[in-house]
């Protein structure tokens, strides 16, 4: 089984990203990086958290994220994004703030339960191992989020003040998942 998981750790981490952006994002590249060197496990799919304005639907489709920040955001520019978007697209919209998650192949049971409990340690709440059959995959996930209608119509549906609030309140969720992030990265040997 090692050779084989050898082998299958080579062909995904030898790959191309095939996410939209094409590439680790910046805040958990050292925890991928440190978890890829393991002989015991490899990454498959990584975001350290990321604020999206996007289609209200639940069939994921290509077009479906009209904006996609994966840093801190500023009233200023979600304010001008709204209002541009709000122009061109009358469907509804919502805002999503997503926390941090990270799929990870593990060698063997063992090495699936030892990084599940490094990352509760870290603060990773709702995580667990999701496939056992013919491999061991963790899901870590974290918990701060925020998700609502934004625009309907072509109208945006919240205030200034609240959109305030929005900024400020992604902002402090997405410092709580980056710092889990750095723990689990401590943690993780």
């Amino acid at each position: 089984m090692k050779n084989d998981f050898s082998q299958r750790k080579q062909s995904i981490l030898s790959k191309l990203d095939k996410s939209s952006k094409k590439s680790w994002d910046k805040k958990i590249t050292l925890l991928c990086k440190k978890i890829n060197s393991s002989e015991d496990y490899y990454t498959t799919s990584s975001c350290s958290g990321r604020v999206v304005l996007m289609i209200n639907q639940d069939k994921k489709e290509e077009g479906l994220f009209l904006k996609i920040y994966h840093d801190l955001i500023s009233y200023n520019q979600l304010k001008e994004d709204l209002i541009q978007i709000s122009k061109k697209n009358k469907r509804f919209l919502k805002f999503k703030q997503e926390p941090c998650i990270l799929h990870v192949a593990c060698k063997n049971l063992e090495s699936a339960q030892k990084l599940y409990a490094l990352a509760k340690l870290a603060g990773w709440k709702k995580s667990g191992i999701i496939s056992s059959e013919k491999r061991f995959i963790v899901e870590l996930n974290s918990t701060e989020r925020l998700e609502f209608p934004i625009i309907e119509k072509g109208k945006i549906l919240v205030d200034d003040s609240f959109l305030k609030i929005i900024v400020r309140e992604s902002n402090s969720k997405l410092k709580k998942s980056w710092n889990k992030v750095e723990k689990l990265e401590k943690l993780f040997n």
